[in-house]
Protein backbone atom coordinates (compact mmCIF):
# COMPACT_ATOMS: atom_id res chain seq x y z
CA UNK A 1 0.00 0.00 0.00
CA UNK A 2 1.36 3.41 -0.94
CA UNK A 3 1.75 6.01 1.80
CA UNK A 4 -0.71 8.87 1.58
CA UNK A 5 1.95 11.23 3.00
CA UNK A 6 4.33 12.89 0.67
CA UNK A 7 7.97 12.76 1.60
CA UNK A 8 9.36 16.12 2.83
CA UNK A 9 11.91 17.65 0.56
CA UNK A 10 15.33 18.30 2.11
CA UNK A 11 16.01 21.97 2.87
CA UNK A 12 18.37 22.20 -0.02
CA UNK A 13 15.61 21.01 -2.31
CA UNK A 14 13.11 23.80 -1.45
CA UNK A 15 12.28 25.56 -4.73
CA UNK A 16 14.03 28.88 -5.23
CA UNK A 17 10.74 30.67 -5.83
CA UNK A 18 9.48 29.58 -2.41
CA UNK A 19 12.72 30.74 -0.79
CA UNK A 20 12.41 34.17 -2.39
CA UNK A 21 8.80 34.49 -1.24
CA UNK A 22 9.72 33.49 2.33
CA UNK A 23 12.62 35.93 2.43
CA UNK A 24 10.44 38.74 1.11
CA UNK A 25 7.79 37.98 3.72
CA UNK A 26 10.35 38.03 6.54
CA UNK A 27 11.72 41.39 5.33
CA UNK A 28 8.22 42.85 5.29
CA UNK A 29 7.53 41.55 8.80
CA UNK A 30 10.79 43.06 10.08
CA UNK A 31 10.07 46.41 8.40
CA UNK A 32 6.54 46.51 9.79
CA UNK A 33 7.82 45.68 13.29
CA UNK A 34 10.41 48.44 13.04
CA UNK A 35 7.81 50.96 11.91
CA UNK A 36 5.52 50.03 14.77
CA UNK A 37 8.37 50.43 17.22
CA UNK A 38 9.59 53.70 15.64
CA UNK A 39 6.20 55.38 15.51
CA UNK A 40 4.50 53.86 18.50
CA UNK A 41 3.81 57.34 19.82
CA UNK A 42 2.66 60.65 18.39
CA UNK A 43 3.93 64.16 19.05
CA UNK A 44 2.43 67.43 17.88
CA UNK A 45 4.58 70.50 17.24
CA UNK A 46 3.02 73.97 17.13
CA UNK A 47 5.09 76.90 15.87
CA UNK A 48 3.94 80.40 16.76
CA UNK A 49 5.09 81.60 13.35
CA UNK A 50 5.33 80.41 9.74
CA UNK A 51 7.63 78.46 7.45
CA UNK A 52 10.22 80.80 6.00
CA UNK A 53 10.84 82.65 9.27
CA UNK A 54 14.47 81.80 10.01
CA UNK A 55 14.18 81.49 13.78
CA UNK A 56 11.28 79.01 13.83
CA UNK A 57 12.71 77.15 10.81
CA UNK A 58 15.86 76.56 12.86
CA UNK A 59 13.88 75.23 15.82
CA UNK A 60 11.95 72.92 13.50
CA UNK A 61 15.19 71.67 11.93
CA UNK A 62 16.67 70.75 15.29
CA UNK A 63 13.41 69.16 16.44
CA UNK A 64 12.99 66.99 13.36
CA UNK A 65 16.63 65.86 13.52
CA UNK A 66 16.22 64.86 17.15
CA UNK A 67 12.88 63.08 16.74
CA UNK A 68 13.71 61.27 13.51
CA UNK A 69 12.78 57.61 13.89
CA UNK A 70 11.19 58.16 17.30
CA UNK A 71 7.67 59.49 16.78
CA UNK A 72 5.03 60.42 14.27
CA UNK A 73 5.43 64.23 14.17
CA UNK A 74 2.42 66.38 13.25
CA UNK A 75 2.99 70.14 12.83
CA UNK A 76 0.76 73.22 12.95
CA UNK A 77 1.88 76.82 12.29
CA UNK A 78 0.00 79.67 13.99
CA UNK A 79 1.40 82.30 11.59
CA UNK A 80 1.13 85.11 14.15
CA UNK A 81 4.06 87.18 12.85
CA UNK A 82 2.17 88.00 9.68
CA UNK A 83 -1.24 88.05 11.38
CA UNK A 84 -1.02 90.30 14.43
CA UNK A 85 -4.74 90.80 14.99
CA UNK A 86 -5.77 89.66 18.47
CA UNK A 87 -8.94 87.95 17.26
CA UNK A 88 -6.97 85.98 14.66
CA UNK A 89 -4.58 84.67 17.34
CA UNK A 90 -7.44 83.59 19.59
CA UNK A 91 -9.35 81.87 16.79
CA UNK A 92 -6.24 80.17 15.37
CA UNK A 93 -5.29 78.82 18.79
CA UNK A 94 -8.84 77.51 19.33
CA UNK A 95 -8.80 75.80 15.94
CA UNK A 96 -5.43 74.13 16.58
CA UNK A 97 -6.41 73.13 20.13
CA UNK A 98 -9.48 71.35 18.79
CA UNK A 99 -7.34 69.36 16.32
CA UNK A 100 -4.79 68.49 19.00
CA UNK A 101 -7.50 67.15 21.31
CA UNK A 102 -8.72 64.92 18.47
CA UNK A 103 -5.19 63.63 17.80
CA UNK A 104 -4.47 63.02 21.52
CA UNK A 105 -0.66 63.23 21.21
CA UNK A 106 1.71 61.66 23.72
CA UNK A 107 3.70 64.91 23.83
CA UNK A 108 2.81 68.46 22.76
CA UNK A 109 5.77 70.64 21.69
CA UNK A 110 5.45 74.39 21.09
CA UNK A 111 7.80 77.22 20.23
CA UNK A 112 7.74 80.94 21.09
CA UNK A 113 5.47 83.19 23.09
CA UNK A 114 2.22 83.24 21.14
CA UNK A 115 1.81 79.46 21.27
CA UNK A 116 2.29 79.65 25.03
CA UNK A 117 -0.07 82.57 25.56
CA UNK A 118 -2.92 81.67 23.23
CA UNK A 119 -2.72 77.85 23.08
CA UNK A 120 -1.06 76.31 26.13
CA UNK A 121 -2.41 78.58 28.87
CA UNK A 122 -6.13 78.37 27.98
CA UNK A 123 -6.25 74.78 26.68
CA UNK A 124 -3.44 72.57 27.99
CA UNK A 125 -1.77 74.01 31.10
CA UNK A 126 -2.48 71.73 34.05
CA UNK A 127 -3.88 68.97 31.83
CA UNK A 128 -2.76 65.39 31.23
CA UNK A 129 -0.81 66.02 28.01
CA UNK A 130 2.91 66.69 28.62
CA UNK A 131 3.91 70.05 27.13
CA UNK A 132 7.47 71.00 26.10
CA UNK A 133 8.08 74.62 25.07
CA UNK A 134 11.06 76.47 23.60
CA UNK A 135 11.86 79.95 22.33
CA UNK A 136 9.86 81.83 24.98
CA UNK A 137 11.70 85.07 25.64
CA UNK A 138 13.36 85.65 29.00
CA UNK A 139 10.57 84.74 31.42
CA UNK A 140 7.60 82.37 31.62
CA UNK A 141 6.04 83.67 34.83
CA UNK A 142 3.27 85.47 32.94
CA UNK A 143 2.13 82.10 31.57
CA UNK A 144 2.06 80.36 34.95
CA UNK A 145 5.02 78.09 34.18
CA UNK A 146 6.32 75.82 35.46
CA UNK A 147 3.09 73.84 35.66
CA UNK A 148 2.68 70.19 36.59
CA UNK A 149 2.59 69.16 32.93
CA UNK A 150 4.85 71.85 31.39
CA UNK A 151 8.60 72.23 31.03
CA UNK A 152 10.84 73.91 28.48
CA UNK A 153 13.77 76.06 27.37
CA UNK A 154 13.73 79.84 27.74
CA UNK A 155 15.29 81.96 25.01
CA UNK A 156 18.06 84.11 26.52
CA UNK A 157 19.96 86.21 24.00
CA UNK A 158 23.62 87.11 24.68
CA UNK A 159 22.86 90.73 25.61
CA UNK A 160 25.67 91.23 28.11
CA UNK A 161 28.49 90.50 25.66
CA UNK A 162 26.75 92.49 22.93
CA UNK A 163 26.36 95.57 25.14
CA UNK A 164 29.87 95.21 26.53
CA UNK A 165 31.33 95.19 23.01
CA UNK A 166 29.10 98.13 22.07
CA UNK A 167 30.64 100.09 24.92
CA UNK A 168 34.20 99.10 24.02
CA UNK A 169 33.83 99.88 20.32
CA UNK A 170 32.26 103.31 20.93
CA UNK A 171 34.90 104.54 23.40
CA UNK A 172 32.79 103.89 26.49
CA UNK A 173 29.53 104.97 24.84
CA UNK A 174 26.62 104.12 27.10
CA UNK A 175 23.51 105.13 25.14
CA UNK A 176 21.81 103.09 22.44
CA UNK A 177 18.57 102.84 20.46
CA UNK A 178 16.64 99.62 19.87
CA UNK A 179 14.44 99.46 16.72
CA UNK A 180 12.13 96.50 16.13
CA UNK A 181 8.68 95.43 15.00
CA UNK A 182 5.64 96.19 17.09
CA UNK A 183 5.01 92.60 18.27
CA UNK A 184 4.67 90.72 21.57
CA UNK A 185 8.08 89.09 21.15
CA UNK A 186 9.85 92.37 20.43
CA UNK A 187 8.05 94.10 23.32
CA UNK A 188 9.39 91.48 25.72
CA UNK A 189 12.83 91.57 24.11
CA UNK A 190 13.12 95.35 24.34
CA UNK A 191 12.09 95.28 28.00
CA UNK A 192 14.91 92.85 28.74
CA UNK A 193 17.48 94.84 26.73
CA UNK A 194 16.58 97.95 28.75
CA UNK A 195 16.89 95.98 32.01
CA UNK A 196 20.26 94.40 31.18
CA UNK A 197 21.60 97.75 29.98
CA UNK A 198 20.50 99.47 33.20
CA UNK A 199 22.36 96.83 35.23
CA UNK A 200 25.46 97.78 33.21
CA UNK A 201 24.90 101.53 33.74
CA UNK A 202 23.83 101.96 30.13
CA UNK A 203 20.70 103.54 28.65
CA UNK A 204 18.63 102.03 25.86
CA UNK A 205 15.73 103.87 24.23
CA UNK A 206 13.27 101.77 22.24
CA UNK A 207 11.12 102.26 19.17
CA UNK A 208 8.75 99.51 17.97
CA UNK A 209 7.19 100.17 14.58
CA UNK A 210 4.61 98.80 12.14
CA UNK A 211 5.97 100.15 8.82
CA UNK A 212 9.26 100.48 6.99
CA UNK A 213 8.78 104.24 6.84
CA UNK A 214 8.58 104.43 10.64
CA UNK A 215 11.65 102.17 10.89
CA UNK A 216 13.58 104.48 8.53
CA UNK A 217 12.53 107.56 10.48
CA UNK A 218 13.65 106.03 13.79
CA UNK A 219 17.00 105.03 12.29
CA UNK A 220 17.75 108.36 10.65
CA UNK A 221 16.75 110.42 13.69
CA UNK A 222 19.04 108.45 16.03
CA UNK A 223 21.62 111.23 16.20
CA UNK A 224 22.08 111.41 19.95
CA UNK A 225 22.97 107.76 20.61
CA UNK A 226 26.30 105.91 20.50
CA UNK A 227 25.01 102.75 18.83
CA UNK A 228 21.86 101.19 17.35
CA UNK A 229 20.45 97.71 17.95
CA UNK A 230 18.28 96.21 15.21
CA UNK A 231 15.54 93.96 16.55
CA UNK A 232 13.49 91.59 14.41
CA UNK A 233 11.52 93.30 11.60
CA UNK A 234 9.14 90.37 11.32
CA UNK A 235 5.78 92.00 11.86
CA UNK A 236 6.60 95.17 9.91
CA UNK A 237 3.95 94.91 7.22
CA UNK A 238 5.93 96.29 4.29
CA UNK A 239 9.42 95.21 5.34
CA UNK A 240 11.89 95.12 2.44
CA UNK A 241 15.45 94.11 3.27
CA UNK A 242 16.80 95.64 0.06
CA UNK A 243 15.33 99.05 0.88
CA UNK A 244 16.61 98.72 4.45
CA UNK A 245 20.11 98.06 3.10
CA UNK A 246 19.88 101.19 0.98
CA UNK A 247 18.80 103.27 3.98
CA UNK A 248 21.65 101.95 6.11
CA UNK A 249 24.31 102.38 3.42
CA UNK A 250 23.54 106.10 3.17
CA UNK A 251 24.20 106.69 6.86
CA UNK A 252 26.11 103.84 8.45
CA UNK A 253 28.63 105.70 10.61
CA UNK A 254 27.20 104.56 13.94
CA UNK A 255 27.86 101.08 15.26
CA UNK A 256 24.92 98.80 14.52
CA UNK A 257 24.28 95.49 16.25
CA UNK A 258 21.67 92.75 16.24
CA UNK A 259 20.70 89.45 17.82
CA UNK A 260 19.36 88.05 14.52
CA UNK A 261 21.60 86.53 11.86
CA UNK A 262 19.19 87.47 9.05
CA UNK A 263 19.76 91.15 9.92
CA UNK A 264 23.48 90.95 9.22
CA UNK A 265 23.21 92.64 5.83
CA UNK A 266 22.42 95.88 7.72
CA UNK A 267 24.20 95.29 11.05
CA UNK A 268 27.93 95.46 11.70
CA UNK A 269 28.00 92.91 14.51
CA UNK A 270 25.62 90.14 15.52
CA UNK A 271 25.43 88.22 18.80
CA UNK A 272 23.07 85.44 17.85
CA UNK A 273 21.38 82.50 19.51
CA UNK A 274 21.28 79.12 17.79
CA UNK A 275 17.64 78.08 17.25
CA UNK A 276 18.56 74.46 16.57
CA UNK A 277 19.58 74.20 20.24
CA UNK A 278 15.94 74.73 21.22
CA UNK A 279 14.67 72.11 18.78
CA UNK A 280 17.23 69.46 19.74
CA UNK A 281 16.58 70.01 23.44
CA UNK A 282 12.80 69.73 22.93
CA UNK A 283 13.33 66.46 21.06
CA UNK A 284 15.53 64.96 23.82
CA UNK A 285 13.07 65.95 26.52
CA UNK A 286 10.11 64.55 24.57
CA UNK A 287 11.90 61.23 24.11
CA UNK A 288 12.77 61.13 27.82
CA UNK A 289 9.14 61.80 28.78
CA UNK A 290 7.92 59.05 26.49
CA UNK A 291 10.57 56.80 28.02
CA UNK A 292 8.97 57.21 31.44
CA UNK A 293 10.74 60.21 32.99
CA UNK A 294 8.14 62.31 34.89
CA UNK A 295 7.90 65.79 33.39
CA UNK A 296 7.92 67.28 36.90
CA UNK A 297 11.53 66.13 37.24
CA UNK A 298 12.65 68.06 34.14
CA UNK A 299 13.50 71.66 35.10
CA UNK A 300 12.96 74.69 32.90
CA UNK A 301 16.35 75.82 31.63
CA UNK A 302 17.81 78.76 29.69
CA UNK A 303 19.48 78.50 26.29
CA UNK A 304 23.28 78.57 26.36
CA UNK A 305 24.68 78.57 22.82
CA UNK A 306 25.35 81.63 20.68
CA UNK A 307 27.58 82.85 17.85
CA UNK A 308 29.19 86.12 16.72
CA UNK A 309 28.80 87.53 13.20
CA UNK A 310 30.47 90.48 11.49
CA UNK A 311 29.78 92.52 8.37
CA UNK A 312 33.30 93.61 7.29
CA UNK A 313 32.01 95.97 4.57
CA UNK A 314 29.85 98.01 6.95
CA UNK A 315 32.53 98.04 9.63
CA UNK A 316 35.09 99.34 7.12
CA UNK A 317 32.69 101.99 5.81
CA UNK A 318 32.14 103.26 9.35
CA UNK A 319 35.86 103.13 10.16
CA UNK A 320 35.30 100.73 13.06
CA UNK A 321 38.01 98.17 13.76
CA UNK A 322 37.25 95.16 15.91
CA UNK A 323 39.92 93.34 17.95
CA UNK A 324 41.58 90.25 16.47
CA UNK A 325 40.16 88.03 19.21
CA UNK A 326 36.59 89.00 18.31
CA UNK A 327 37.25 88.81 14.58
CA UNK A 328 38.73 85.32 14.92
CA UNK A 329 35.52 84.09 16.51
CA UNK A 330 33.10 85.92 14.22
CA UNK A 331 31.46 84.48 11.13
CA UNK A 332 31.48 86.83 8.17
CA UNK A 333 28.23 88.09 6.67
CA UNK A 334 28.79 86.08 3.47
CA UNK A 335 28.25 82.92 5.52
CA UNK A 336 24.86 84.05 6.76
CA UNK A 337 21.58 83.48 4.92
CA UNK A 338 20.21 86.87 3.94
CA UNK A 339 16.83 87.96 5.27
CA UNK A 340 15.15 85.07 7.03
CA UNK A 341 12.49 87.33 8.45
CA UNK A 342 9.85 86.76 5.81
Amino acid sequence: MKSIYKRRLPDNKVPNRVKVLLQGFLVLVMMFSFMLKAFAWTCVYVSSYHKGYAWSDGIERGLREGLKGHCDLIQFNMDTKRNKDELYKIQKAREIAHKIKQIKPDVLIVSDDNAAKYLIVPYFRGGKTPVVFSGINWTVKEYGFPAENVTGMIEVAPLNPMLEWARKLTQQGNKGLYIGANTLTETKFLKQVVKVAADMDMIIDGTLVDTLEAWQKAFQQATDVDFIIFGSPSGIVDWDINLAEEIVRKSSEKLTLTNYDWMMSIAMLGFVEIPEEHGRWSAKVSIAIQGGLPIQRIPIIASRKWEVYENPQLLKHAGIKIPKALRARAKKFSQVAKDGSE
